[in-house]
């Protein structure tokens, strides 16, 4: 039975709030304003008992001595969990299952790996007696010298980068390329580590019952968090249920279960009581992730018509001492810009600290900025435009692969928010503009881009008696309005009013939705609605066809149209009936289907998928004190089909905003002698704050790529970065005539070089 759904009406013949492609506001809004909306932390079960972290000071060695009796004495304190004394686990957490098998810190052993480990547990009747207990512990070390830094060993090429990539490419002859050229860069440029630093920390309340868990929290993978979970206790992943209907931001902190979650998972069966365990915000420095340290040379050759015929580039990044995750940082050069000649490669670093994760734009973000600012000075170096030289060198195909995308998006990125910003009055020559009290001004530009990615999940539709819908999947929103789009999503796919469905999400005893990450969650999860709407319509339009006394009858071969609720003949519109018609006569209940989302091999192997994007960024620097403020940003990108205006430039700004504070702000400092980050608290490390953030513009522009997926989405979380971040330290340069290599740009550098 072939059953058509409306996902090709034009958004504005349709009441507001009822479809794709409506600026809705978010449907968790109300509960959170208010303080209804529950995160993991405010859930209290009866007999709760506190868990706190007793976290090294000491990078590199072993704990040589825990002071147990005296916390154990202090008020309150149930029992001190150490190496000595833990609970033992089904698997070792050392052990590599899988590509997201990453080891965690479970008090296996007194060895220390790195600065803010765990060393004990202090379980408490209340959260003070588990703080002051942890307190009391007093460890004493044997300190071993910690290898701090980009040169703390010998480099060594790691087998891949990223979750499987080739740590090296090659397209065409680089030598060659770079012989030909009559202009080459050859710069060197460093990114600092940065950690994740959302609003919620990570948090944990674990309830054993029997061999059955119950956990509320935060999580951007639930039935990977199962299965990781499921493992280490020796319990079968469906005995584990998780509620994680709110993330206060994730960023990639929380698509994997961490040391410190599973720990008070360990706490819990360890006293027999429900535990909660929360992370000081000095605490998520080192367990949960982080951006790595890179430095990244990049050559380009350009002849002299400006095109380039050479582009290398090469990064060092960081590890941990103990496990491998390695940013694939020149992978940025691989989609973007058309050269005969291409190469990126990448060699690591082991150092003595947490091991690296996915933290939002992996490798693109600490790529592109590189990447830009070099194209940037090529464009110079030629006496060329910087959005004129882009324009001469962007990519119609991927260069490394020859597969085509959607670059025609791309350029008109470059053409809206050039016109917007003002972009044709710009002076070549930097330090040539200064505003009305005498400051520099800057132009800069980036090119934005990210894989159009998507992962595997699955939805449920049910269509009940009453004619209403609901639509379950175990979807997860950390904020970015996830929870709102796939609403939407559903009542298109259901073809009912947006008041006639429920979208049940967030916890894990509902379908499969896959891992919330690589601004892939909508695309891979209103995928599966998408075909669990189809597939259920469908099973209506069986009870109908079949029946008699249906006004449909005998339409299997015209087929029908799901439509507000009822299903009309494709051959006679007028010949219709409403859902609940269909199930009352058919004596049912409710029909369900369950559908799936995923990527269309073929697809794949035929055309690259990217979204695309152009931001263009103001600065300000006071020539005397090499103060820096960005005072405009306007930023145009293509991301196929826009479920919701509202959360999308939400999304695109937040991006914006990140690449802001990775061009001017944000970095760990780390004591070299100890290991130990200096500025584990956002008092010192920075973020921009609203006074840092001024007018910022955001332009989408309209893009159908019918490769992607069937509802043509592409992501919109992290391709803001990756094009901000250069425009801001380009548009530094245009008005300093300083290029800095070396990010965040500081203050310091400017004023050393404007004298």
């Amino acid at each position: 039975m072939t059953a058509e759904l409306n996902l090709t009406r034009d958004p504005a013949h349709l009441r507001h709030g009822s479809n794709i492609g409506q600026p809705l506001t978010r449907t968790d809004g109300t509960l959170k304003v208010t303080g209804k909306a529950r995160y993991a932390a405010d859930n209290h079960p009866p007999g709760m008992v506190y868990a706190v972290i007793a976290t090294s000071c000491i990078a590199r060695g072993r704990v040589t001595a825990l002071d147990v009796a005296a916390a154990k004495r202090h008020p309150g304190v149930i029992d001190v969990m150490t190496p000595a004394h833990k609970l033992e686990l089904a698997e070792d957490p050392d052990a590599k299952g899988n590509p997201f098998a990453f080891r965690m810190e479970l008090l296996q052993s007194d060895e220390v790996r790195y600065a803010n480990q765990a060393i004990a547990v202090v379980i408490a009747e209340t959260l003070e007696a588990a703080t002051e207990g942890a307190a009391l512990l007093s460890p004493r070390y044997q300190v071993e010298i910690a290898r701090v830094g980009l040169d703390a060993g010998e480099a060594y090429a790691p087998p891949v980068v990223g979750i499987g990539n080739p740590a090296e490419v090659r397209h065409g002859d680089i030598d060659t390329g770079l012989a030909a050229a009559s202009k080459r860069i050859d710069a060197t440029y460093e990114t600092p580590a940065q950690y994740h630093n959302a609003m919620e920390p990570h948090a944990i309340v674990a309830v054993w019952d029997g061999d059955r868990l119950f956990l509320d929290t935060p999580s951007q993978g639930m039935a990977m968090a199962q299965m990781r979970i499921g493992g280490l206790f020796g319990v079968p992943p469906g005995n584990i249920h998780i509620n994680s209907p709110f993330l206060g931001g994730g960023f990639g902190s929380k698509g994997l279960v961490s040391g410190p979650q599973v720990l008070g998972i360990m706490a819990a069966k360890l006293v027999g009581r429900p535990v909660k365990l929360v992370l000081r915000r000095s605490q998520m420095y080192g367990p949960v992730g982080h951006r790595p340290q890179t430095r990244q040379r990049i050559r380009i050759g350009t002849g002299d018509d400006g095109l380039l015929t050479a582009l290398d580039h090469e990064a060092r990044v960081t590890t941990s001492s103990f496990d491998d995750f390695y940013e694939p940082a020149a992978d940025a050069s691989h989609t973007l810009y058309a050269s005969p000649a291409i190469r990126t490669a990448h060699e690591a670093v082991r150092v003595d600290t947490g091991t690296p994760l996915f933290m939002r734009a992996p490798g693109e973000a600490t790529g592109s900025i590189v990447l830009e600012s070099a194209i940037d000075e090529a464009a110079f170096a030629c006496g060329i435009d910087p959005l004129e030289f882009r324009l001469k060198n962007y990519a119609e195909v991927e260069p490394t692969t020859g597969k085509p995308f959607s670059s025609k998006a791309l350029r008109q990125c470059y053409a809206r928010a050039a016109e917007r910003f003002g972009w044709a009055g710009r002076p070549l020559q930097p330090r040539q503009m200064r505003d009305e009290n005498g400051f520099l001004v800057g132009w800069g530009m980036g090119t934005a881009t990210f894989p159009a990615l998507m992962f595997q999940g699955n939805a449920r539709a049910v269509i009940r008696a009453d004619g209403r819908g609901v639509m379950e999947s175990g979807a997860h929103d950390m904020g970015q309005g996830a929870w709102t789009a796939l609403t939407q999503i559903s009542a298109d796919a259901l073809a009912l009013d947006l008041e006639q469905i429920s979208f049940l999400s967030g916890t894990s005893d509902l379908p499969d939705a896959g891992i919330a990450g690589g601004s892939a969650h909508t695309a891979t999860v209103g995928a599966a609605i998408h075909n669990a709407g189809a597939a259920v319509i469908a099973k209506l339009a069986e009870l109908a066809t079949s029946d008699e006394r249906s006004p449909l009858f005998g339409a299997g071969n015209a087929g029908v149209v799901a439509r507000a609720g009822r299903l009309h003949r494709r051959d006679d519109d007028a010949r219709s009936e409403s859902y609940a018609e269909i199930l009352a006569r058919a004596g049912v209940a409710e029909v369900e289907a369950s559908g799936t989302g995923a990527a269309d091999p073929a697809a794949q192997s035929q055309y690259a998928m990217h979204a695309h994007g152009a931001v263009f960024a103001e600065v300000k620097v006071d020539p005397e004190l090499g103060q820096i403020r960005a005072t405009r940003l306007v930023g145009a990108f293509a991301a196929g089909r826009i479920i919701n205006p509202l959360m999308v430039q939400s999304q695109l700004r937040g991006g914006m905003i990140w690449g802001l504070s990775f061009a001017l702000h944000e970095e760990a400092v780390m004591d070299k002698r100890s290991g130990r980050i200096l500025n584990a608290n956002l008092a010192e490390y920075h973020v921009p704050v609203n006074a840092d953030v001024r007018p910022m513009e955001v332009i989408t522009v309209d893009e159908h790529d019918p490769h992607v997926n069937p509802l043509g989405i592409k992501g919109v979380g992290e391709i803001g970065i990756t094009g901000s971040a250069g425009a801001v330290a380009n548009a530094v340069f245009h008005a300093t005539g300083i290029r800095v290599r070396n990010f965040p740009i500081k203050i310091e550098e400017v004023v050393m070089g404007l004298r």
